[in-house]
């Protein structure tokens, strides 16, 4: 509720609450412990803290591989506060986007880099640095588009990708790791504030290291940097 609050005031559009809840509040190492259950409790946590932002919230691992599954779980969200549901995955998420899009849920899909297949990909790598696993993003990202998917979250591509994504899509792109051409960014609620322990991704910015006005201060001075692209800079930026 506090970090809601605190986000939506200084500015904060839309408000992913990430099934990453499992690593930085409960402590696991990845996020595939994480319940429908807890991403209810924290949906609406935030959207009791930030009435006016876009709520969007994660289907967890293994919430939606039946139909009738995905449908109850992503109502589950949507009563609780949310305004849109993401998942991960490619082309094989067609039908369920499909199908969660003729019933009145907006679907935000996600690819690159996708947490709950972590042990598929070999561990937390970037992705689509060949030429074809990058041609397959596209390809797959438009079939997805195509299936009804009103936003693409792009996670820990080189930049050239990014901006290849973000051109060959009529909906927006949201980057993690995916360089300065997206049309939005996104960073989890700790690693901007610098709060999770460990080494910190390429991508991560802290934004509250220094900043006199405290988190009220970091997060708007995140803000400005994305709208005025300032960050990503090429630091952030994976080749």
């Amino acid at each position: 509720y506090c970090s809601a609050h605190a986000a939506a005031s200084a500015g904060i559009e839309v408000i992913l609450v990430g099934d990453s809840l499992g690593m930085v509040i409960q402590g696991h190492d990845s996020s595939l412990p994480v319940t429908i259950s807890d991403m209810a409790y924290h949906v609406a946590c935030v959207r009791r803290g930030a009435q006016h932002s876009l709520i969007m919230a994660d289907l967890p691992f293994m919430s939606y591989y039946a139909e009738m599954q995905t449908l109850e779980n992503a109502a589950t969200l949507m009563r609780e506060g949310a305004h849109i549901v993401k998942l991960e995955g490619g082309a094989w998420l067609a039908e369920s986007t499909r199908l969660l899009t003729q019933h009145g849920i907006p679907v935000c899909a996600h690819m690159g880099l996708t947490p709950q297949s972590v042990n598929h990909l070999g561990g937390y790598r970037v992705q689509g640095r060949d030429p074809e696993n990058a041609q397959k993003i596209i390809d797959e990202a438009l079939i997805l588009q195509n299936a009804g998917a009103n936003v693409l979250l792009l996670e820990c591509v080189p930049r050239s990708l990014g901006k290849r994504v973000s051109e060959a899509l009529n909906i927006p792109v949201i980057g993690i790791g995916a360089g300065a051409d997206t049309d939005a960014q996104i960073l989890v609620w700790h690693d901007l504030l610098g709060l999770y322990p460990g080494k910190p991704a390429k991508f991560v910015k802290n934004y509250l290291q220094g900043n006199p006005d405290g988190i009220q201060g970091a997060i708007k001075a995140y803000v400005d940097d994305v709208k005025l692209q300032r960050f990503p800079a090429k630091e952030h930026t994976y080749r």
